[in-house]
C-alpha cells in the first residue's frame, strides 16, 4: 500500500502548521490511516465503484474501530488498513450505512493509535479553520476553511441536509479526516466538486459528511448491521435546467425492471412537482420503506406517462461482510 502515499504531497504551503493550532497536531493526524478495499468482480458495485478501492480511515475507538466513507468499503472482502508508518493490518467491514454515506472497519490486530474523540460540527461555522487530512500526517493534509454549510443531494439518491464544504480542495478525500480547532472529528471527506468562482475559474470544494450524523446509527453499525434501509429506486439522476433526469438506472433494480429509461424526466413523484434532486428523494422516502409503490409522471420524447415502480431495499442487492 505505502507506495501510493510516497509519491505525492500537498504543497507546504498548504499543510497545517503545529503552531497554529491549540492541540497535538502530529498525535491528531497519526490517528488517520490509509485504506484499501477489494471487491470481488461479480459485486452489485463493482461496475460502479470498481473492485479496488482506496483512501483513508480515522481510528475512532483505541481497539482498532476506523470509521470511513462507505463507498470504500461496500460489499468488500478484503480491507487493508495502512498506519503512518508503514504498518499493513486486515481489516473487517462491520456495516456501511447508505443514509449517511458512513462505514466502519475493525482492524483484526493492535493498530497502537490514538483515537480521535467524535465532534459536533454544528458547532463549527462558515469560516471556522479546519483540517481534512489524509494518511501520511502533514504532507497528506491540507490547512482548509469551512466555506458553505448547505444541503447536497447526490445522484445516487443521496441527500444530507446540512453538508459541510471545504476549501482548498483535498487531492485523496475519500474518508479523510475533517479535524476541528480543538482537535475533534467533525466529518468524513466524502467527494471533490468544482464550484465556479468569480472570472468563470474553477476551485476545488470537498464536501464532508458531519460527524454528528453517525451518532444514532453508531450502535447499529458496530453490531453488523448495513444501516438504515429506505425506498430505493435504483435510479442515476441530475439536475439539469431545473429537470430531474433520469441519466443512468441500476442493473436488474427496480427502475429498471419497471420500464425508466436514460433521459426520462421526472415530472412528479407521489404526487409531488418535482424540481431538484432534494425534493424527487423526500416524496419518495415520504412514502415509507421498501416495497412501496411509487407513482411516478415522467416525460420520454415529448410524451408525458405515469408510471409505478415498487421500490426495493438496497442492501439486498448487496454482498453482506465477510466473517474473518
Amino acid at each position: 500500500m505505502s507506495d501510493e502515499y510516497d509519491d505525492w504531497e500537498v504543497s507546504p504551503r498548504a499543510q497545517p502548521k503545529a503552531a497554529d493550532y491549540g492541540f497535538d497536531l502530529d498525535r491528531a493526524l497519526s490517528a488517520v490511516v490509509g485504506l484499501s478495499a477489494r471487491v470481488d468482480e461479480d459485486a452489485y458495485t463493482a461496475e460502479t465503484l470498481g473492485v479496488e478501492r482506496g483512501g483513508n480511515g480515522v481510528v475512532i475507538r483505541e481497539d482498532g474501530v476506523v470509521l470511513t466513507i462507505g463507498y470504500l468499503i461496500t460489499e468488500a472482502e478484503e480491507v487493508l488498513l495502512e498506519t503512518h508508518r508503514g504498518r499493513v493490518v486486515p481489516g473487517h467491514v462491520l456495516g456501511y450505512d447508505g443514509a449517511t454515506g458512513f462505514g466502519l472497519v475493525q482492524a483484526l490486530e493492535p493498530l497502537g493509535l490514538p483515537a480521535l474523540k467524535l465532534g459536533d460540527s454544528r458547532h463549527a461555522g462558515v469560516g471556522e479553520r479546519v483540517i481534512l487530512a489524509g494518511a501520511g500526517g502533514r504532507r497528506h493534509s491540507v490547512a482548509a476553511e469551512i466555506v458553505a454549510r448547505q444541503e447536497f443531494a447526490g445522484y445516487w439518491e443521496y441527500l444530507i441536509e446540512e453538508a459541510i464544504f471545504t476549501a482548498p480542495g483535498h487531492p485523496n478525500w475519500g474518508g479523510a479526516a475533517l479535524i476541528g480547532s480543538t482537535g475533534e472529528l467533525l466529518g468524513i471527506g466524502s467527494l471533490q466538486l468544482q464550484h465556479q468562482v468569480n472570472g468563470g475559474r474553477l476551485k476545488a470544494l470537498n464536501m464532508v459528511v458531519p460527524s454528528e450524523l453517525l451518532v444514532p446509527i453508531y450502535e447499529s453499525l458496530l453490531s453488523g448491521k448495513l444501516g438504515s434501509a429506505r425506498p430505493w429506486l435504483g435510479v442515476y439522476a441530475h439536475e439539469i435546467d431545473k429537470n430531474v433526469v433520469i441519466v443512468g438506472v441500476a442493473d436488474k433494480g427496480p427502475a429498471d425492471r419497471a420500464g425508466l429509461r436514460k433521459g426520462d424526466i421526472v415530472k412528479v413523484a407521489a404526487g409531488m412537482d418535482i424540481a431538484n434532486l432534494a425534493d424527487f428523494y423526500r416524496s419518495m422516502w415520504a412514502l415509507g420503506g421498501p416495497g412501496v409503490e411509487v407513482p411516478l409522471t415522467l416525460e420520454r420524447e415529448g410524451d408525458v406517462f405515469d408510471l409505478r415502480v415498487t421500490a426495493a431495499d438496497r442492501r439486498q442487492f448487496l454482498k453482506t461482510p465477510r466473517l474473518h
